[in-house]
């Protein structure tokens, strides 16, 4: 089982281009955000990627994560309807290794819708912040002889950021695929958990590292700790899922 398997089984789906879709999607929510309401933004005193990210990442992670627990909930439904997990088990390869690969796959279209939404908001800053008198070459006209240098390192350290919030939700909706054979359940419960993590409060920072919450949230330029308290949270969740994975595999073939 290697990635190249991975990709074809997933490429008779139609996950791709659901993927693709999907990311355009939510990459023309800014836009339709700034083409209707942009007076509404034109004299904040703020930078142009952070007002609209303000504005509008809430919209735009809800959909990120609708898209990623469909796309977890279906790369596993492909196992379980022809009963391939049973083949694989017969297969000189470990499911934990099938779940890992699958995880790695997801990141990759995780992180290519991420790239086209990165690309809307570059769009975005170009057409209603730019130019030569922009807000946002205004911003940074007193400290960065560079205006646009500034906005690449800000999109690249906001999208990072997304990505790794957006991992650990991915995981635990992968480990919630594989221990459902039905993918209406495990799809149903991935969308209760969305619908609870908009209703945590961000502040609590204990509730807000809840996996499917942290894709909400928005790298806080000056408040360097609790950003880098998400990312380790982030990273102990994948583990954790990872490892609850391997055990949960384990009793499954010890009852089988």
């Amino acid at each position: 089982m290697n990635n190249i398997s991975e990709y074809k089984k997933i490429r008779r789906t139609g996950i791709l281009p659901g993927c693709l879709a999907g990311g355009i999607l939510a990459a023309l929510v800014p836009v339709l955000e700034l083409a209707v309401r942009w007076e509404r933004y034109a004299d904040i005193s703020r930078p142009p990627l952070q007002i609209i990210l303000e504005a509008d990442w809430q919209m735009m992670a809800m959909l990120n994560m609708l898209l990623v627990t469909t796309i977890a909930c279906m790369m596993y439904h492909t196992e379980y309807a022809d009963n391939a997990i049973r083949r694989i088990i017969t297969l000189p390869v470990r499911e934990e290794e099938v779940f890992f690969k699958k995880t790695l796959l997801l990141s990759v279209m995780c992180m290519s819708v991420l790239i086209i939404e990165a690309l809307s908001l570059t769009f975005c800053t170009l057409r209603w912040f730019g130019g030569e008198n922009g807000a946002y070459v205004k911003f940074y006209a007193d400290s960065f002889k560079a205006p646009y240098m500034e906005f690449v390192k800000d999109l690249f350290q906001n999208f990072g950021y997304f990505f790794c919030m957006l991992l650990p939700a991915a995981a635990v909706s992968l480990l919630f695929a594989s221990a459902c054979r039905n993918m209406w359940i495990c799809l149903g419960i991935d969308v209760v958990c969305i619908f609870m993590a908009t209703m945590i409060p961000m502040k609590n920072f204990v509730l807000s590292i809840f996996p499917f919450a942290l894709p909400f949230r928005i790298l806080e330029g000056g408040k360097a700790v609790a950003s880098l308290s998400s990312l380790a949270a982030a990273a102990v969740e994948i583990l954790l899922v990872f490892a609850a994975e391997i055990i949960f595999l384990k009793v499954r073939r010890s009852l089988a």
